[in-house]
């Protein structure tokens, strides 16, 4: 049974990372793969507590699904009226060095607060304003994506795999932020620095910007799109201080700022005359656009981990991974390079179901209580998990949602990046853990 249920996993994983070849979306093989191996399990598992496993272990994965779809309609709600032009706008810089810089550090705050995908779309469509070259744009492009993962990776909202540590407990908004800030920064400082040779330090070409004008909505104007911008992201940054002051789920704070956008648009487009209702951005007609079949995906791939889970493999491996590797820096910079080629989320989902959070008497009762101390709550591995999942997507192009975006929207050439980028990406990354390390060191964190 255990080794049925593996294998359906592998094969799973194979369809889902050759997406492009078998022409079959990764959405529909998560669900099928999640469907066979929970019918095994089932089958031959003959456990009479099943129905009762699934339901919580969908209740955990419901709330990690409901964040997402609130977050991602006020992301949607940003963008349909504008609200990113607010911030490209006033990027006036023509420097190729400056600019190279600028656009780093944008990418990675603002990944912080919005998604990763999301915010690299919006600085790509950027670049082509900026950059003609296309050789060039790549460039950019590829430090675009590593600042976008690092960016996301320091922030309790700023990727799928801290929300799932954040509101699972494994890690706290306060720790994260002030252990992970530093070493996710130095992860884009130092491929920025040595890509910055490939540039001429020399003006930009002018780029006939005609051609990329975006009007904004019909009836929404400069002060509409500069509200809804700060509200929506104020809002996201809410969610954080909700759950330190309430102690409830983030799902339930990311629904409040939904519901305080949803009433604010829908108070302004009331009072808005002579416009007709087809072209209102209400965010009724946002949801429609929200992107379910990623939404189906995480619901796939999390309910596949957890039959794994229920069934005893993950643990199996833990203790595999505990007797014969037995330190917590090899194996999360492990699990980093493996998120090159294979989905971060399934591999945070399954070190999660590996490794529970431990409190202080489950430590001491433990044969090594200072390995087993890295697993409590904000514990040196949780950190390092967090770190290496989200910044090792960056090796490859296609090892996070950031580079699949950006290669489909540049054209960027898999063989491309991985002569050009790949050093540069694993040097931040590396260098990025060696500052953890230095911080658990020398500070305790």
């Amino acid at each position: 049974m255990i080794l049925t249920m593996i294998l359906l996993f592998v094969v799973g994983y194979a369809f889902i990372a050759l997406e492009h070849k078998v022409k079959v979306d990764k959405s529909a093989i998560a669900l099928l793969m999640c469907g066979a191996i929970w019918t095994i399990f089932s089958l031959w598992g003959h456990d009479e507590n099943i129905s009762h496993d699934m339901v919580d272990h969908l209740g955990d994965t419901c709330e990690i699904l409901v964040f997402l779809i609130g977050a991602m309609t006020i992301v949607d709600l940003i963008d349909s009226h504008g609200g990113f032009n607010v911030i490209t706008d006033h990027i006036k810089t023509r420097n190729k060095h400056k600019l190279m810089w600028l656009l780093a550090f944008i990418t990675f705050f603002m990944s912080a607060a919005l998604d990763n995908m999301t915010t690299t779309i919006i600085m790509v469509m950027l670049l082509r304003r900026i950059i003609a070259d296309q050789k060039e744009r790549w460039i950019y492009a590829s430090l675009i994506v590593i600042a976008a993962n690092s960016g996301g990776a320091w922030s309790p909202i700023g990727d799928v795999t801290t929300i799932m540590l954040w509101m699972r407990g494994n890690v706290t908004s306060t720790a994260l932020m002030g252990t992970l800030f530093v070493p996710c920064i130095v992860s884009v400082v130092i491929p920025t620095a040595i890509a910055i040779r490939y540039i001429r330090n020399e003006d930009a070409a002018p780029v006939d910007e005609s051609t990329f004008e975006a009007e904004l909505p019909a009836g929404v104007g400069p002060r509409l799109s500069k509200f809804i911008l700060i509200t929506g992201v104020l809002s996201l940054l809410f969610v954080p201080v909700f759950k330190s002051i309430t102690h409830l789920p983030p799902y339930m704070g990311m629904m409040v700022s939904l519901g305080v956008m949803w009433v604010l648009t829908e108070i302004i487009y009331d009072r808005k005359r002579g416009i007709e209702e087809s072209i209102k951005c209400r965010v009724t007609k946002v949801l429609k656009h929200i992107d379910m079949p990623t939404i189906l995906f995480f619901l796939g791939i999390l309910m596949s981990v957890a039959a794994l889970e229920t069934a005893g493999v993950l643990t199996d491996v833990a203790n595999w991974l505990d007797k014969q590797v037995h330190e917590v820096f090899t194996i999360a910079g492990v699990i980093g390079i493996l998120s090159s080629v294979i989905d971060n989320v399934p591999l945070v989902a399954a070190c999660m179901g590996m490794y529970p959070v431990m409190d202080t008497a489950a430590v001491a009762a433990s044969a090594d209580p200072a390995y087993m101390q890295s697993f409590v709550q904000d514990g040196l591995f949780w950190h390092l998990l967090t770190y290496c999942a989200g910044v090792g997507g960056s090796l490859l192009i296609i090892g996070s949602a950031a580079g699949v975006v950006a290669m489909g929207l540049e054209k960027i050439n898999f063989g491309w990046y991985f002569k050009k980028i790949t050093l540069l990406a694993f040097a931040g990354y590396a260098s990025g853990i060696l500052v953890i390390l230095l911080e658990h060191l020398l500070v305790g964190l």
